[in-house]
């Protein structure tokens, strides 16, 4: 199946070349392109792309700015005249950065870099169908030298870092090598809710729920964290919690 595409750049030149460079990879369906943030927020949530080609410096909103909006992100990769932001793309988990004009070879080997992770998805996939969780099941928790063997229903929050997540329980805040996706297919989605990108709460541990800035909520939980639900998680939280 092809790999369902947008481009998001404000320079038309640039959207044009990375178009006929990708026309050489069969696997790629380009089925739209965006000017800015905006726009390209729109896009993303109604056609649901497998990849995005980010610009980094738009008019309005800067490509990063973009992704902290959306509640789940594509693949990304970045395309960009700036070599300075290199590392903070990687903290957004980038498939790959691309400085312009974009080198045939480089964009091929990001495009091998997205066949990589497309497998070890399906992998992922095929183990989570049989490997569910229920909140009173336990789990083994390692950070460095101390662990811990937890009950999902003592875990109130999980925060996205990077490749990583950070369990709350207790007193408690390790790491562990897990991305906020893989654990959101595996999690309970009647007691863990994502809120946004970079949070899963426990909804048992929520002790106090706000209006919050641009129609989102702000829950606060047994821990005293206040999390942030995004705008549009926030309807289906009220669904859910029949506020």
């Amino acid at each position: 199946m092809p790999i369902r595409t947008i481009i998001i750049d404000d320079e038309r030149l640039a959207r044009v070349e990375l178009r006929k460079l990708l026309g050489d990879f069969s696997d790629i369906e380009i089925i739209d392109e965006a000017v800015n943030a905006e726009e390209a927020l729109g896009k993303i949530e109604s056609l649901q792309p497998e990849l995005i080609f980010l610009d980094i410096q738009m008019p309005g909103k800067t490509g990063f700015e973009l992704l902290t909006e959306l509640d789940r992100s594509p693949d990304v990769i970045f395309t960009t005249a700036y070599h300075e932001y290199a590392i903070k793309a990687f903290e957004f988990n980038a498939l790959d950065y691309l400085t312009k004009p974009v080198d045939p070879r480089r964009l091929a080997d990001a495009l091998q870099k997205l066949q990589g992770q497309d497998l070890r998805r399906s992998q992922t996939a095929m183990q989570v169908q049989t490997s569910s969780l229920s909140e009173h099941d336990q789990v083994f928790v390692k950070d460095g030298e101390r662990c811990w063997f937890v009950r999902l229903s003592e875990i109130r929050l999980f925060e996205s870092v990077g490749n990583y997540a950070r369990v709350f329980f207790g007193p408690n805040k390790p790491l562990i090598l897990k991305s906020l996706n893989a654990l959101e297919e595996r999690l309970d989605q009647r007691v863990f809710f994502r809120t946004n990108r970079k949070h899963i709460v426990n909804l048992r541990m929520i002790e106090k729920v706000e209006p919050y800035f641009n129609g989102g909520l702000l829950l606060e939980l047994k821990g005293g964290e206040k999390i942030e639900v995004s705008r549009r998680q926030s309807l289906r939280f009220k669904e859910m919690m029949s506020l």
